[in-house]
């Protein structure tokens, strides 16, 4: 089962990308098209290259053979950076804080380096970016104190600082408790409906059927179906790779 669900411009054309580590395949001819405004689900076992994809997606890894373009221009050779600038952000499975500043200090590092802006302008948007992520309440607190789920919604914070138009969520529901999850479901379906086109690893499977409108499956560095949710997830294929046969 393959094919495109949505309709609208294609914000992000990934053409026969694979990544190699030395002998290793890690992607192996990905195609994938996003369309702007798109909410997008990718799940798949460990090891099937999911965030390798998202690295190679915002150029933190550099693809081994294909083509990655956004807004319709090849960034295939271009830094994280002016990716970043070019309107693409991105969160880790592990929250990278800067635990020596407070969290508004680390959405405004966001704003400054992420979307390039500075003064009055930065400080506004990575306020913004806190309201986003429903972090203003502890905008003084030092991000080395917070728990797991303000940690997770200051790295969301952070990326919204820079102001996306694609933002490339990995694993962003894991170590939550249900209530903790369900309240990020919420934040999340909210960006969705701000127009933010979103990515989204999961193994929580349950917060991305939440969301999204459109699930990918990736095994081996493949993609075994592509589809709507609901039609991915009965595939055959789908319960054979990822869920082992049964659910």
């Amino acid at each position: 089962m393959t094919g495109t669900v949505g309709t609208g411009t294609a914000l992000l054309e990934v053409d026969q990308v694979a990544k190699s580590y030395g002998a290793l395949d890690v992607l192996t001819a990905v195609d994938l098209t996003v369309p702007t405004g798109q909410a997008l689900g990718i799940v798949g076992p460990n090891g099937a290259g999911k965030s390798t994809l998202l690295s190679v997606i915002n150029g933190t890894e550099k693809a081994s053979a294909g083509t990655v373009r956004f807004g319709g221009r090849d960034v295939t050779a271009v830094g994280p950076a002016d990716r970043a600038r070019a309107g693409m952000g991105r969160t880790f499975q592990i929250p990278r804080p800067f635990t020596h500043l407070t969290v508004f200090e680390n959405a405004l590092a966001g704003a400054e380096f992420g979307a390039g802006l500075h003064g009055h302008a930065a400080d506004l948007r990575a306020l913004e970016a806190l309201e986003m992520a429903d972090m203003l309440d502890v905008a003084n607190t030092p991000a080395g104190t917070l728990p797991l789920l303000k940690r997770k919604r200051l790295e969301l914070a952070r990326a919204l600082a820079t102001d996306p138009q694609l933002l490339l969520l990995d694993e962003i529901a894991g170590g939550l408790t249900e209530a903790e999850c369900d309240s990020l479901i919420a934040t999340i379906r909210s960006l969705h409906r701000e127009g933010i086109t979103i990515i989204w690893i999961e193994h929580v499977v349950k917060a991305l059927l939440a969301v999204v409108e459109r699930l990918v499956c990736l095994a081996s560095g493949v993609i075994v179906a592509d589809g709507a949710p609901d039609e991915v997830m009965r595939s055959d294929e789908v319960r054979k790779v990822y869920l082992g046969g049964g659910m």
